[in-house]
């Protein structure tokens, strides 16, 4: 491809190739080269199809699987990505998905090591979930209210702890009983059982 146009896109691509080592253009030729020839490779496309394929039937046995578990217990859902993710599309519909935010934003709370992030962090959690009328108000009683705010003045990783765990219990006794129940939760395990007995049906 040529072309004599002042500023064409081809003749600065050509300009700059040029300038390389001849070494480096053997060196790309070759590579791709290789790389042509292992592709056209029939049992290498094949095991390349092949190790997808068990990656995408592993990963559905695992959701599969997870789904099922969430009904054990509230901890199990709770240490699911996609458990958390349902859990809290469930909650927007009951208006209440503020708990689990508060919630998560302790949970990584927990995790902060720097002392003036721990205060700030402090600070903007507390503003937008405990303080009475708070932007995303969860549901504690004043005593709690109270203890936390206090805990405040020397911030912690420990400072939320029991508003946390006071939020954690309404959930658990609450909210995730209703989530078992719900019309969604019981499409995900109905398909989970059924891709479960699918798989035992063609071992």
């Amino acid at each position: 491809m040529s072309c004599w146009v002042p500023g064409c896109p081809a003749l600065s691509m050509c300009r700059g190739l040029a300038t390389l080592p001849i070494t480096c253009l053997e060196r790309a030729k070759d590579l791709k080269s290789r790389l042509g020839i292992l592709l056209h490779k029939p049992e290498l496309r094949q095991r390349m199809g092949t190790s997808s394929k068990l990656q995408l039937g592993s990963r559905r046995r695992d959701s599969s699987q997870e789904v099922l578990e969430w009904r054990e217990s509230f901890d199990q859902l709770l240490k699911s990505k996609s458990g958390v993710t349902a859990f809290h599309t469930f909650l927007k519909t009951e208006f209440s998905e503020e708990n689990l935010d508060f919630w998560l934003a302790c949970e990584d709370f927990k995790k902060t090591r720097s002392k003036t992030k721990l205060a700030s962090k402090a600070n903007r959690i507390f503003e937008e979930f405990v303080q009475s009328e708070a932007p995303r108000e969860v549901n504690i009683d004043h005593e709690t209210r109270e203890i936390t705010r206090k805990n405040l003045s020397g911030a912690t990783s420990a400072c939320f702890n029991e508003a946390q765990a006071k939020t954690r219990t309404l959930m658990e006794k609450d909210s995730y009983p209703r989530f078992l129940k719900s019309a969604s939760y019981q499409d995900m395990t109905k398909q989970a059982t059924s891709r479960g007995v699918s798989k035992r049906s063609h071992t």
